[in-house]
């Protein structure tokens, strides 16, 4: 497995990160693919849930987010979120938006040192973007209506328009999310998924009369239309793991959000 598994031992929280040697060479980017593991919500939010938005006690959202951010050695001042919208739109943020969040938005771009990322997911995609080269990282939200409205090549766009990126130095990392098992879709998903790719590719397939969707597999693919070939995938389907992940669909829609941070260090 492509990611190694660390727990804080003052606060219990649980995190992944990505163990390639790319990754491990380069001591200038900062990540965690946290767990749900070491907060305090109560069922169905078990533990460490990072949204208010799904009925969780907001007490319970703000000592969870202040415990990962004491495990990672950040301050609330040194993180910045957007409300996510399942959309397109793409941020440019400094330090200046520490401990905002930025409305209607689904990936974030800086290239300011110490300043965090942090973006929620239950199955959707979380897509890492570092740019050692140019010292840039980008973290986008990557569902089923963020692919067909190309969030991704939007992110990296932005991260080429507005700092000099090379599509060829990018890094990228696939994080936890629902696999293809776990993801039937209706005939209009699947139609507009397909259609946000290359003509030649495939990642949604018939089993027993139902359509079911790889949507890591349509990540990659718009990643490497782009010229991307960097990519590592953590290989973790939420919906397989509930112990360790929320899945909106697995846990029928009564579920946190997991976060995902990135941040130049």
């Amino acid at each position: 497995m492509p990611v190694e598994r660390v727990t804080d031992p003052a606060y219990g929280v649980t995190w992944y990160r990505f163990s390639e040697p790319d990754i491990d060479a380069d001591a200038g980017l900062m990540h965690a693919l946290v767990t749900r593991l070491g907060g305090v919500s109560s069922p169905p939010f078990r533990s460490l849930n990072l949204s208010s938005s799904g009925g969780d006690d907001p007490q319970a959202v703000q000592v969870n987010h202040a415990r990962l951010f004491g495990a990672l050695g950040l301050s609330a001042a040194q993180v910045v979120s957007p409300s996510q919208v399942h959309g397109h739109q793409v941020a440019v943020v400094g330090h200046k938006d520490g401990g905002t969040t930025v409305p209607d938005t689904d990936a974030l771009i800086t290239d300011q040192r110490g300043l965090a990322l942090l973006l929620r997911f239950a199955d959707c995609v979380p897509v890492l973007l570092y740019d050692a080269a140019h010292h840039v990282v980008g973290l986008a939200h990557a569902g089923w209506r963020g692919v067909a409205a190309q969030v991704v090549p939007a992110t990296v766009a932005a991260m080429i328009k507005r700092f000099g990126t090379r599509p060829q130095q990018l890094w990228a990392g696939i994080g936890p999310s629902i696999g293809p098992d776990h993801y039937a879709v209706g005939d209009d998903v699947a139609q507009r998924v397909q259609a946000s790719l290359p003509p030649d590719t495939r990642v949604a397939s018939r089993i027993e009369g139902q359509w079911h969707l790889d949507l890591p597999e349509a990540v990659i693919t718009q990643l490497r239309a782009l010229g991307v070939t960097r990519i590592a995938h953590a290989g973790i389907c939420t919906a397989s793991t509930p112990h360790e992940w929320y899945s909106h669909r697995g846990e029928a829609g009564q579920t946190g959000r997991f976060g995902v941070l990135v941040a130049l260090r």
